[in-house]
C-alpha cells in the first residue's frame, strides 16, 4: 500500500509580489518629481515677486535721499559743475534785472517827456483861447457888408456868441481901415453901425470875421433859420460864409498886469 505523498515545500519565485512592487515605486517617484517642480516654479515665483519689491523698496529709498543727501556724497567735480551752472544763472537773472531797469528808468524818462509835451500843449492851447498866441487850422471866413450902416454891435456880439457856441477855438474880426482884434474871453463890442468899437478899437465896414473850428459846423450854425445871418439881413446887411481848410489868426492880445495876485514860484 502506497503512502499518499505530502506535498512538499513550494519555492517562491516572487513573480507577483515583484511585480506589485514596481508599480509603486514608479508612482512615489512621479508624485516626488511633480511636488518637487510644483516647489521650484512656487519658490521662482517667489523670488521675482521678492525682487520685484526690493527693487521698488531701493528705488523709493533713492528718491528719499537723492534730495537730501545727494550734495553731501557728490564728487567734487560734479560740485564745481553746479557751482558754475548757479554762477551762470545768478549771472543771467542779474543782466535780466539790468535790462528790466534800464527799459524802466527809460519809460520813467518818456513818461516825463510826455507829460511835459502835454503840459506843453496845454498851455498852447489855452494860450491860443487867451488870445496871446498866433493860431492856424480850418475853420471859416466870414464877411460882413454893412451899406446902410444898420448892423451895430448886438449883431456882431450875436455872431461872436454863436462861433463860439458852435465850437471856434479862436477867432479874429478886422475892419477896412487895417485894425485887426483878436477876440478874446474879455472881448467887448459896443456902438451902433458905422460906428463899431472892439476892445477900444474903431472899426469900418466891412467886417471879416476869421475863425478856427470845424469848418461845417460853424457854418451851420451861422446859417440856422433866424440866425445870425437872418439877422444880418433884416439889419440891411449880408453876411458871406466861406469854409476853408486852413485859416489864420494871427492877431494877438495884451496880457494886462496883475492887480491882486502873483503866480508862485
Amino acid at each position: 500500500m502506497t503512502e499518499p505523498q505530502q506535498p512538499g515545500p513550494t519555492r517562491d519565485t516572487g513573480t507577483t509580489p515583484e511585480t506589485g512592487s514596481g508599480t509603486g515605486d514608479e508612482t512615489t517617484a512621479a508624485a516626488d518629481a511633480s511636488r518637487a517642480t510644483r516647489s521650484q516654479r512656487v519658490f521662482l515665483v517667489l523670488a521675482a515677486i521678492l525682487v520685484v519689491l526690493l527693487g521698488a523698496g531701493i528705488a523709493t529709498q533713492v528718491r528719499t535721499t537723492d534730495t537730501g543727501d545727494d550734495l553731501d556724497s557728490a564728487r567734487p567735480a560734479d560740485l564745481l559743475v553746479l557751482l558754475d551752472n548757479l554762477n551762470r544763472r545768478e549771472a543771467a537773472l542779474r543782466q535780466e534785472i539790468t535790462e528790466l531797469e534800464r527799459t524802466l528808468s527809460s519809460l520813467e524818462q518818456e513818461g516825463s517827456e510826455a507829460a511835459l509835451e502835454e503840459a506843453r500843449t496845454r498851455l498852447y492851447t489855452l494860450s491860443v483861447q487867451l488870445g496871446t498866441e498866433p493860431a492856424t487850422g480850418p475853420g471859416v471866413v466870414l464877411t460882413v457888408d454893412d451899406p446902410r450902416e444898420g448892423v451895430g454891435s448886438e449883431v456882431l456880439l450875436d455872431m461872436i456868441q454863436e462861433l463860439r457856441a458852435a465850437g471856434a477855438d479862436t477867432m479874429q474880426i478886422a475892419g477896412a481901415n487895417r485894425e485887426t482884434v483878436r477876440i478874446g474871453v474879455d472881448s467887448w463890442v459896443t456902438g451902433p453901425g458905422g460906428d463899431i468899437v472892439v476892445d477900444d478899437r474903431r472899426l469900418d465896414a466891412p467886417y471879416t470875421v476869421t475863425a478856427i473850428g470845424d469848418g461845417p459846423t460853424l457854418a451851420a450854425a451861422l446859417n440856422i433859420p433866424g440866425g445870425v445871418v437872418d439877422t444880418v439881413a433884416r439889419a440891411g446887411g449880408s453876411l458871406s460864409v466861406e469854409q476853408s481848410p486852413q485859416v489864420e489868426v494871427s492877431a494877438l492880445r495884451e496880457i494886462e498886469p496883475r492887480q491882486y495876485s502873483q503866480p508862485g514860484n
